[in-house]
């Protein structure tokens, strides 16, 4: 089995407007059209048999929409499982968090970047820790981001921060840990029971044809770096994702295939992992 624990998707009315304006802000190719069906047509060419779908609440407003979303999608879907989001600004998080908990929702997404808050600050934390007394998931993404070059919302040491604040819980840095902050995830995660997903690390980088790429380095990690990272974690604590639209699953997961791993951490990166971590369990 494998798992894409992942993707992003949007409603079909807003898919096509989501995916030029995102396209334009990051420079980068769309490899779907942002639907639930283009995402499936994805999953058939790479064998994928689940992917997990991650929606971002840029503003507290959408927090309801967006979970009522992902709660359909849960209920209408046998290839997709959704999780829900929250934003730092949404006031009545405790009950919101308590009300997708009940209704089945395994984890939420949070984005420091785009909600414009560090993740270790209080209210992050608060919220983070009223997600773990729900028994959620919680996947937030890690390191730079490749549209807001420069901007500092969530490195390797403030998620170490959140991991001590917090406790041991269900917690999962995308990016392997922290994009273009790679050198810096063995030091603050080594020996912690922290997951790392894969999505848009292990490619290069495909760039939108208007310029803002021409000269510039579009590698990503590469082997030897992501097997640093792998060994120094543990196999066991990586989850495949591809970040799709916005890598392909097919090359996200034939990347994988050429790394030098036994055949059960194989296993247990594209899908073993991630089921003992959500599916086991679902709703």
């Amino acid at each position: 089995m494998i798992i894409d624990i992942h993707t992003h998707t949007f409603p079909e009315k807003i898919a096509a407007k989501a995916i030029e304006s995102l396209s334009k802000e990051a420079h980068i190719v769309a490899n779907t059209d942002g639907t639930n069906a283009g995402l499936k047509t994805s999953m058939k060419e790479a064998s994928v048999n689940i992917s997990v779908i991650m929606p971002v609440a840029t503003s507290a407003e959408q927090v309801v929409k967006i979970n009522d979303r992902a709660v359909k999608v849960n209920e209408e879907e046998e290839s997709l499982i959704s999780f829900g989001c929250i934003h730092p600004e949404f006031e009545d998080y405790r009950n919101e968090l308590r009300r997708i908990a009940d209704l089945g929702i395994k984890g939420i997404k949070i984005h420091p970047v785009y909600q414009k808050l560090d993740i270790d600050d209080v209210k992050f934390l608060d919220i983070i820790d009223c997600a773990a007394e729900n028994g959620l998931i919680v996947l937030t993404h890690a390191g730079l981001d490749v549209g807001f070059p420069g901007v500092v919302k969530c490195s390797p040491k403030m998620c170490r921060h959140v991991w001590d604040e917090i406790g041991s819980f269900k917690f999962v840095l995308a990016h392997m840990g922290g994009w273009e902050n790679w050198e810096e995830v063995p030091e603050y995660f080594a020996g912690t029971e922290v997951y790392l997903d894969t999505s848009f690390s292990t490619e290069k980088i495909k760039p939108l044809n208007d310029g803002y790429w021409d000269g510039k380095n579009l590698s990503m990690m590469g082997e030897d770096r992501v097997m640093k990272i792998i060994n120094s974690i543990g196999a066991d604590r990586i989850l495949f994702g591809s970040d799709n639209p916005w890598t392909s699953q097919k090359d996200s997961i034939d990347f994988i295939k050429r790394l030098p791993l036994k055949q059960e951490e194989l296993e247990g990166i594209l899908g073993g992992n991630a089921y003992n971590l959500i599916c086991s369990n679902k709703s």
